[in-house]
């Protein structure tokens, strides 16, 4: 039975179609759903809704009603070295181009106008909740902060100075301390990030171990994400990657293993014991070369699996409707199978899996009262999807990014018939141009 509201709610929204996400393969047509104080207090069928009061009734017609998506793992201010190095396999990528390039150009105004870029675009994308990885942990705090989306700061960790950091347990000060700044913020939670089993050395490890148990605070790591990482990690250890963390008491829910390309029958017994998240990248493993993450069978094996873009300078987008296809379309061909990762399956990945992954599931993730009324509403009616027949497959099979209409975080309206209210679009391509001419021409910043 739905919530019967006391006193007026803020806002009832009047879609056509609602997908819950849980339960399962659900689609609720001619429902309402009402939001009060930023939570959802009513689903139920629109013929319910005459005694109802709220400050807002908002018509959604031809409209598809779901949770925003979660981006579980990316690194948002690389927004701004979007197309710098395409086509090279990821360590050249990475140690030739990106770092060097990081080293050189990547200060506090750098890491707030590239956070302020891939924030617009995943609003715009109906992502409301998104990790970032990312050096000045305190700017994306505050770009965060300022546009009303969701987040979680994951604060990145080597054994190797890095942009804003000396070392390892500067960048562990940091966290332990953002940490406790933010661990009442509705919005923005915190975790540690270190980097990867390759860049983080045991005495480092020990210590994220105890202080992750001791603060119940999320890791975030890359994991297995070349055949060369496990290569070298078993000729110089002796053990797979991930062996290797779990034998140092690392791997546990709070665990999020991004990437897990290269996964054996062993590997994924010890995701299964330890109820490991995996933080799946289609389109980065792809453009990388980096291999195929076999989802189908994590996914039988009952390994929660979420969904992330990775950084803009690897995919070289932000848009998870587009990534969520491209996981299922991959899924299948990787599987053997048509029927692996349905649409409902692939949705569930980017949304309410990804909640779990970050520790937010309770919170949002699904349309369930009581859970923050994160929401887009996507516009169903142009020509390309139609006949309509299934509008959950319609959405993932055939539909883009800009059939997003409407965003809410909270229930505060952050899109608005595809336009931002919080944030200056315009001013932000100006600037993204600006950071794009001076990296472009090696001028010293």
């Amino acid at each position: 039975m739905p919530a019967k509201p006391l006193t007026p709610m803020d806002l009832l929204l009047f879609p056509t179609w609602l997908v819950p996400v849980e339960p399962a393969g659900v689609v609720l047509r001619e429902h309402a759903l009402g939001v009060r104080d930023g939570r959802i207090v009513f689903i139920g069928p629109r013929t319910e809704t005459a005694r109802l009061q709220a400050t807002q009734r908002l018509e959604l017609p031809e409209t598809l009603l779901a949770p925003g998506f979660v981006n579980a793992h990316g690194h948002a201010a690389m927004t701004l070295l979007r197309g710098v190095a395409d086509d090279r396999p990821l360590h050249i990528w990475l140690q030739q181009h990106i770092w060097p390039l990081e080293q050189r150009w990547v200060d506090e105004s750098f890491v707030q106008a590239g956070t302020e870029l891939a924030i617009a675009e995943q609003l715009k994308g109906g992502t409301t909740c998104f990790s970032s990885m990312y050096f000045f942990p305190e700017s994306i705090t505050e770009r965060v902060h300022a546009s009303g989306a969701r987040a979680q700061i994951v604060v990145p960790i080597m054994d190797f100075p890095v942009p804003g950091t000396r070392d390892a347990d500067e960048a562990i000060r940091k966290t332990v301390a953002l940490y406790d700044d933010l661990k009442h913020h509705p919005r923005l939670s915190v975790s540690f990030g270190p980097h990867a089993p390759y860049s983080v050395s045991n005495t480092t490890l020990e210590r994220l171990q105890v202080l992750s148990a001791e603060m119940d605070a999320g890791i975030q790591m890359h994991v297995h994400e070349t055949a060369k990482e496990v290569h070298d990690a078993e000729k110089a250890h002796g053990e797979r990657p991930l062996a290797r963390l779990a034998r140092m008491q690392l791997l546990g829910p709070r665990f999020q293993a991004v990437h897990m390309v290269h996964i054996k029958d062993e590997d994924l017994e010890l995701l299964v014991e330890h109820n490991c998240s995996v933080i799946h990248c289609p389109e980065s493993n792809l453009k990388l070369a980096s291999g195929f993450c076999p989802v189908e069978r994590l996914w039988e094996a009952g390994v929660n699996v979420a969904l992330g873009t990775d950084g803009a300078a690897s995919n070289n987008d932000l848009d998870m409707l587009g990534e969520t296809r491209t996981a299922a379309l991959l899924a299948k061909a990787v599987a053997g199978s048509a029927s692996a990762l349905n649409a409902h399956q692939a949705l569930r990945m980017s949304t309410l899996n990804g909640a779990r992954a970050l520790g937010l599931d309770e919170q949002i993730g699904s349309l369930e009262i009581g859970k923050f009324a994160d929401l887009v509403a996507f516009d169903m009616s142009s020509l390309a999807q139609q006949p309509l027949y299934d509008p959950v497959s319609q959405l993932i099979y055939a539909s883009t990014r800009d059939c997003v209409k409407h965003v809410w975080v909270a229930g505060r309206q952050l899109v608005d018939n595809r336009q931002l209210l919080r944030m200056d679009e315009q001013r932000i391509i100006a600037t993204a141009r600006q950071w794009a001419d001076k990296i472009a021409s090696g001028r010293p910043s």
